[in-house]
């Protein structure tokens, strides 16, 4: 079976805040940059470009959910993000509201 690729304006908006929470959850575990974000959600099929991410990147730190800096990688300066404490307070509350819908979503309905 292969992975379905999300993708098309149709869904983008539904699955906005899935990207976002994706991005927090790789960002509390570790720094995060664009390109690298960007191939991390490819392998779940979607398909965002830098006109996509990097805007959706700023607007996180803007909110307060992430912090960047610079760091320098191979001579090169690499923008990196990570969560920050209200980051990781919003990702736990995300966490718990997911769950929540995921079971209510996949329960079994009975006849």
């Amino acid at each position: 079976m292969t992975k379905k690729q999300v993708s098309g304006k149709d869904y983008q908006e539904l699955y906005n805040g899935l990207v976002r929470l994706h991005v927090l959850h790789h960002a509390a575990e570790e720094p995060i940059f664009g390109l690298g974000i960007i191939q991390e959600l490819g392998r779940h099929g979607y398909r965002l470009g830098p006109g996509t991410i990097y805007p959706l990147l700023h607007g996180m730190e803007r909110r307060g959910w992430l912090k960047s800096k610079q760091q320098l990688v191979n001579g090169h300066n690499r923008k990196v993000y990570f969560a920050t404490g209200r980051g990781r307070r919003a990702l736990t509350e995300a966490r718990i509201q997911v769950r929540e819908l995921y079971e209510e979503m996949c329960e079994e309905k009975s006849s």
